[in-house]
């Protein structure tokens, strides 16, 4: 085992120890070793972390500044995680076992979201109001919430930190970021970012920690004004509970189970790609995996043997390697509670079709390719998200029959549709219950598209630009232009 890596806190532009130097261990999925030490955020650290981005928002130069001045700064951040992109991802790859090949491209392409919201500071306006009553004249200004609590994932948390404190800090907020307990130390390597910018201190914070206290004191301080939250249902519905206590605006992205449609005149190459990829990239650890495969009946088995056939070549190992194509997964919490589902399911009547272990030389964290035939949709493993490469399978017959089952689902987040034919795809999606709807394509995403899911995947959307308006507030402002006095108030005419 090599040297143990020790990473600190960003707070007030400073790099600090928890106030009590207690740490916790992170491991390398791909080894299982313990390779670094993150800072397990006291009540008193999330505290100066929250004070600092408000002090920098109240008073500091972050509010002081015009809007494109903002928007330089963000276009030197930018320009420091483009060059910056191997090393960000190379961290990344080691403390989450996400394909290398992944995080430096996707490192790299955050910095077209800063440049995207650095084009978008100074173009958020108010409006002026053809107001009902004479010699007023009334006007709206769209100011900054305040201090933004950001909390992100293990998995995509680079993209996730640029849709959340892109559009915030181009509105003029200040943020205080917690990382994931499970792979903190991308974020703390982006803190780095950050500093070189030249971002003043106290406007982005980073914090580490469990969900309590770090979690729990940031969710519910008197000074947080929004709470932007990737994760789970379970934890989201505390972030909600805790702001109660300081009735902060909450956005959630909670993931989901999307389904995938494929109908009988699909290019079936193309769909077959597209689910590979959906399903399959990331070790199936996307929020927005296509983990529900819908196939007509007619081309359900030509469909079958060859994505069986793509996943069963599907090269598993070292996420560092050129070669690889997919990584282990990041937790031990994923992994039993994948291998607890697919034991269900088949009690249930599904078929693993292939997969369903761990690879031979590879250790625990390692899992294959798994692709489950399911008799019914209410086999408990159709609706439930396992974040990893288990993919389930069920046929339909007509289009009502599958929009019916695609909808049958507590999830709304993202979809998928594969045919031919332009006016049925417009059709469902109208028809299906989902933020983002993909046609003929499958986990795209760019600076200029919202993000976000209905129902049980949280509200609030994310990217594009009216995510910078969800960043502000609108002030109205009433102006008298007539030099007379007020009349009595006590006199109604």
């Amino acid at each position: 085992m090599g040297k143990i890596e020790n990473f600190k806190m960003l707070i007030n532009g400073d790099w600090v120890d928890s106030s009590n130097n207690t740490t916790f261990p992170s491991s390398n999925p791909t080894t299982g070793e313990n390779w670094c030490n993150i800072p397990e955020a006291t009540e008193e650290d999330v505290d100066r972390a929250v004070e600092a981005a408000y002090e920098a928002y109240s008073n500091g130069p972050w509010s002081k500044m015009t809007p494109t001045e903002r928007g330089d700064y963000l276009r030197k951040l930018a320009d420091v995680l483009a060059s910056k992109s191997e090393e960000l991802g190379k961290v990344e790859t080691i403390d989450t076992g996400k394909m290398l090949k992944e995080t430096k491209w996707q490192a790299k392409y955050i910095s077209q979201f800063f440049n995207f919201y650095a084009g978008c500071a100074d173009k958020v306006s108010g409006e002026t109001l053809p107001i009902d009553k004479p010699d007023l004249f009334v006007f709206t200004n769209r100011e900054p919430l305040g201090v933004v609590a950001a909390i992100v994932p293990w998995n995509s948390q680079l993209f996730l930190v640029a849709v959340k404190i892109g559009p915030a800090l181009a509105a003029g907020n200040t943020i205080v970021l917690k990382a994931s307990e499970h792979a903190s130390a991308a974020m703390l390597e982006f803190g780095k970012c950050i500093e070189e910018a030249g971002i003043p201190p106290g406007v982005v914070n980073i914090i580490t920690g469990h969900g309590d206290p770090c979690g729990k004191t940031l969710t519910t301080h008197p000074k947080v004004a929004r709470i932007s939250f990737t994760g789970g249902p379970s934890s989201a519905q505390h972030v909600i509970r805790n702001s109660a206590e300081n009735f902060a605006e909450v956005s959630l992205e909670l993931g989901g189970k999307s389904p995938f449609i494929v109908f009988d005149d699909a290019n079936i190459e193309n769909a077959v790609n597209c689910s590979i990829a959906g399903i399959f990239g990331a070790t199936g650890q996307s929020c927005v995996a296509g983990s529900r495969l819908y196939l007509q009946e007619g081309i359900a088995d030509e469909f079958l043997n060859l994505i069986v056939s793509q996943a069963n070549d599907i090269k598993i190992g070292d996420p560092l390697l050129d070669e690889t194509q997919m990584g282990p997964l990041c937790t031990h919490g994923q992994l039993n509670n994948i291998k607890k589902e697919i034991e269900f399911a088949v009690t249930e009547g599904a078929k693993i079709l292939c997969g369903g272990s761990t690879p031979q030389g590879l250790n625990e964290l390692f899992f294959e390719p798994t692709i489950i035939s399911c008799p019914s949709q209410k086999l408990r493993i159709v609706d439930t998200e396992l974040f990893g490469p288990v993919l389930s399978v069920i046929k339909f017959k007509d289009e009502k029959e599958v929009i019916d089952l695609a909808n049958d689902t507590k999830h709304g987040l993202a979809a998928g549709i594969f045919s031919t034919n332009s006016a049925r795809c417009l059709r469902l999606s109208k028809a299906i219950h989902a933020g983002i709807v993909w046609v003929n394509t499958y986990r795209v995403v760019s600076p200029i598209a919202e993000f976000g899911g209905f129902k049980n995947s949280g509200y609030g959307r994310e990217s594009g630009f009216q995510a910078i308006y969800d960043y502000t507030r609108p002030k109205t402002v009433w102006m008298n232009m007539s030099d007379e006095p007020a009349s009595n108030p006590f006199v109604m005419k």
